[in-house]
Order: C-alpha cells, then sequence, then structure tokens
C-alpha cells in the first residue's frame, strides 16, 4: 500500500495591504495633513508616522487630538474617500507583491488579506488585481481591537480553518511592514517575514526580515516555514532572515537553530 502524499508545509499566506502590496501610506498622509489643515491645525511628517499600521480608529483618534472636531467615523470616511479616490487614478504597487500573489495562486497557497483598512478600500484594490488570489479579506471594521493586538490574524487564521480543519498557526506566513502589523502577526503566533518600507523596524529575532519582495518565491516561504517545523524554537539572528546570509550569499531567512554536537 502507498504511503499518503506528505501535506504540505506551507498552506497560507497573510497579507497586510497598506505598505506591503500597496503603497498607500503618502496618500493617507496627504489626506491627514488635508484634513487637519482644514480644521485649523497643524500636521507634522512626524505625527503622520505614528498612524502607520495603527487601526483607523486609534488614528481618527490622534487627528482628534491635533484639532480634527468631528467624530472619529466622520474622520475615518472622510479619509478613506480620499485615499479611494486616489487608487483609482493609480494603485502604487509595491515591487514584487503581485509577482508573489500569482506564484502563491499557481501553487494553490490559498491567501488572506488581513489589513487594517476598511471593506471599500480593501475591495478597491483586490479588484485592481488581475486574479481572485485572496479567499478573503480581515479589514478593520471586522475586528474589535486592531493592530497591534492579533485579533485580525487569528481571525484569518479561523476563517481558513473553516475549509482546512488541519491547517494550524504553523502552515501560515504573515508578510507585514509596520511595527503594529508585524507585533500583530508575531503575537498571533504565525512566522512573520517583516519587509520595513516607510518606517524602520527594530531588530526582534521573532521574525525574518527582507528589504523587499522583488525576487522572492514561493520556494523562499515554504523555506521559512520547514525551518520553523524543523526547530520550533528557532530564531532570527541580526544577518539571519535577511536578504543578506552569513556567507555573503543571497539567503532565504535561515534562522538560529540549535546546534548538535
Amino acid at each position: 500500500m502507498r504511503s499518503p502524499a506528505p501535506q504540505p508545509l506551507l498552506k497560507a499566506a497573510l497579507w497586510d495591504m497598506d505598505g506591503t502590496i500597496v503603497d498607500t501610506e503618502p496618500y493617507w498622509i496627504e489626506a491627514e495633513h488635508a484634513l487637519v489643515a482644514a480644521h485649523g491645525g497643524h500636521w507634522s511628517h512626524e505625527k503622520a508616522m505614528q498612524l502607520v499600521g495603527q487601526s483607523l480608529v486609534f488614528s481618527a483618534g490622534i487627528l482628534q487630538d491635533a484639532g480634527v472636531t468631528l467624530e472619529r467615523r466622520e474622520i475615518i470616511d472622510i479619509l478613506t474617500a480620499q485615499v479611494i479616490s486616489q487608487v483609482r487614478t493609480s494603485v502604487p504597487w509595491r515591487p514584487g507583491a503581485r509577482e508573489l500573489l500569482d506564484e502563491l495562486h499557481s501553487a494553490g497557497i490559498r491567501c488572506a488579506l488581513v489589513t487594517m483598512s476598511e471593506a471599500p478600500l480593501a475591495r478597491e484594490i483586490v479588484a485592481s488585481l488581475p486574479k481572485p488570489y485572496f479567499d478573503f479579506l480581515v479589514t478593520g471594521d471586522t475586528v474589535t481591537r486592531g493592530k497591534p493586538h492579533p485579533e485580525a490574524y487569528l481571525r484569518a487564521v479561523e476563517l481558513l480553518r473553516e475549509q482546512d480543519p488541519e491547517l494550524g498557526l504553523h502552515h501560515c506566513i504573515a508578510l507585514e511592514d509596520s511595527v503594529p502589523g508585524v507585533a500583530s502577526a508575531v503575537a498571533s503566533g504565525v512566522l512573520t517575514v517583516a519587509i520595513p518600507h516607510i518606517m524602520p523596524l527594530p531588530h526582534d529575532s521573532r521574525h525574518a526580515v527582507w528589504d523587499t519582495l522583488a525576487g522572492r518565491t514561493v520556494a523562499d516561504l515554504e523555506d521559512l516555514v520547514a525551518l520553523r517545523h524543523e526547530f520550533p524554537d528557532a530564531t532570527f539572528g541580526a544577518a539571519a532572515g535577511t536578504d543578506t546570509a552569513p556567507d555573503g550569499e543571497r539567503g532565504r531567512g535561515t534562522a538560529k537553530v540549535p546546534v548538535h554536537d
């Protein structure tokens, strides 16, 4: 009798959107500047950086503190409408994101979108893609607690399990660009790859770091997941999990693993 075919280790990729798939942060920042100025306040680049990766509810509160005399819901709706208008003119894709999405789709690896943007903007971005890459969207208006809380990623895994009850956290990998987003994914227990963009990310041995998604493949993701399966307690070193491996050659996110004598 033939042995059953081995189950794939990588079953799902969980994607952040703003800053990871699309470079919409400049659109958000422009909308924030315009809104604060319309209410007689002053908005700085430093203040805008505080909102990168945060939930819109949190961001709306900061804008209120900056002088915007509107309810949080009104602030969110105004900002989102302006960003959607910009996206309809031009979708600013991040390097390598669409190519990796397409390869994952061809390989039969499921994808979910996990974003703090709300559904109208997320649907606009997804509709701009050439194929139905995402099984579903987890958006900021569908969770109670936004990033950096892990709720959004845990919700995504829960939805994935509805179609595949054997799927676990260890079968998934998250792709993120911001401090709150990376913290959310790591806290959920999902293996996380950080691709810093607008803001630098502090070194953290709990996640891998890639400079870019350009040139990255499904094999790169599978290598990381396989390593996590073999060494569940492995951590990522300062030079590990980056684009440059210790020997100077391009790496695939090598982690610090136990050395056996």
